[in-house]
């Protein structure tokens, strides 16, 4: 298989890659390096016997159709975005054009390839809103009414996806994902907390909790969620499939089994006020994974922490 992945630098994107170059297939990277890094692919361009090309482009770039229509790739797997839910609120055109302009781009450019599929990775932590308590885990079957610009964005690029179905023969699948962590991912952003108090942990510093850290998440490994991009360039077309585990962890929850994997089991956290439309409770349920791509998580929270702490430490 040809397979072309934007926003293949990133912490989710470079994982995918490892994974697509292990099964032997040809790989193009498309990523601007805005927030991915070439270091996360580093051992991959490493190793000659790979067929890996980068590209360092930006996808609201016009000249992402032709790359597209040039290279050629059986799927694209779509996984660049502005990814940041306070950015698109700010300035939710900057949103729009990276994550609606730029996902039209890369369908331009699949439908002028002939690709047999896109594989589009959504955010089932925006699209479906803010549901009822009484509702979780959520199911796909849920009304999509997101509450941020970035969540419109991601349920318009699933809107765009099933009229190029229909219109053009462009296979797709759409991964509504849950909160991904792993290696790789940025301890210095916003987004993503298990990064963000490994750092801390590591560094001995106490972790901030917003809010009384009784709000929940369903927290997905990487590996587990790169298993399903890679189940989805065969399996589910034309359907939206939650990638989560079905399970809610608390922030203070999250805290105390990462605090006990760094040796610091006592760790204090400091309190700060919640911050304006965070949900107070998100799980996905994956019954349709399962059923459709034959998708499973299998990494416990305690073993994904812990492998988390460990690369995090080895990268220092």
């Amino acid at each position: 298989m040809k397979a072309l992945v934007t926003g293949g630098a990133g912490f989710i994107g470079s994982t995918l890659v490892d994974r697509l170059l292990a099964e032997g297939h040809a790989v193009d990277v498309v990523d601007n390096l805005s927030t991915g890094s070439l270091a996360n692919l580093a051992e991959a361009r490493a190793d000659r016997d790979h067929d890996l090309r980068v590209h360092q482009l930006d996808v609201r770039s016009p000249a992402v159709v032709e790359l597209i229509g040039h290279r050629r790739p059986d799927v694209v797997f779509h996984l660049a975005a502005q990814a940041d839910v306070r950015v698109s609120v700010a300035d939710p055109l900057l949103d729009a054009q990276v994550n609606v302009v730029g996902s039209l781009n890369v369908m331009e450019g699949a439908r002028a390839a002939g690709c047999r599929k896109v594989v589009f990775a959504s955010s089932g932590g925006t699209i479906y809103g803010d549901p009822d308590p009484a509702d979780l885990p959520v199911t796909e079957s849920h009304p999509q009414q997101p509450l941020s610009p970035y969540g419109v964005a991601k349920k318009a690029v699933g809107d765009y996806l099933y009229a190029y179905r229909a219109l053009h023969g462009l296979e797709f699948v759409v991964l509504a994902l849950a909160n991904v962590y792993g290696p790789r991912q940025d301890p210095h952003g916003e987004a993503g907390v298990v990064a963000i108090f490994a750092g801390r942990l590591l560094a001995g510093e106490v972790c901030t909790v917003y809010g009384d850290g009784r709000q929940t998440r369903d927290f997905v490994y990487v590996d587990d969620v790169v298993d399903a991009f890679a189940r989805a360039a065969d399996r589910g077309s034309g359907l939206v499939c939650n990638i989560g585990t079905g399970v809610e962890t608390s922030v203070l929850r999250l805290h105390q089994l990462m605090a006990g994997a760094a040796g610091v089991p006592q760790a204090a956290v400091s309190f700060a006020p919640a911050r304006p439309g965070e949900l107070a409770r998100s799980a996905l349920d994956p019954t349709r994974a399962r059923l459709h791509l034959g998708w499973a998580p299998w990494t416990s929270m305690e073993e994904g922490a812990d492998a988390v702490l460990r690369w995090f430490a080895a990268s220092r």
